[in-house]
């Protein structure tokens, strides 16, 4: 088994998009979102990758904190965020979500993967957290 722990979000996310990409090979598009999230999870995880499914969210606010339901769907290696999508295209909703996961977690780079396309490449969009101010 590799030690995969070294590897920068960069690494980790073209090892992920290449097995995502089997996947939808092997399932298509039109399935959902569940199904991707199962048969990556359980990919990623043969591939000796540590994933944690629906990881927890919680927001801190002041001195308390609020667990409201906000969940990752995989966190790949403690580093790499991945949402996965079956929409007809990936909106500025789901940017939003993946941003707030990034900077709740303090994570750099997660991607959102819209299997419900042709080909799975057009489906794919990489969110960088960079610091700085916010600008709206």
């Amino acid at each position: 088994m590799e030690t995969f722990n070294l590897l920068s979000e960069d690494e980790l996310s073209n090892i992920v998009l290449g097995i995502a990409i089997d996947i939808h090979s092997q399932l298509g598009p039109g399935l959902l979102e569940n199904v991707y999230k199962q048969a990556l999870f359980h990919k990623l995880t043969k591939a000796g990758l540590f994933v944690e499914m629906e990881k927890n969210m919680p927001i801190q606010l002041d001195d308390f904190t609020l667990d409201l339901g906000y969940k990752i769907d995989l966190l790949v290696e403690n580093k790499l965020v991945l949402e996965l999508k079956s929409v007809k295209e990936i909106s500025n909703v789901h940017v939003a979500q993946i941003i707030n996961y990034l900077k709740l977690g303090k994570f750099k780079l997660g991607l959102i993967l819209n299997f419900n396309v042709y080909q799975l490449k057009s489906g794919i969009k990489r969110v960088i957290l960079t610091e700085g101010p916010r600008s709206f």
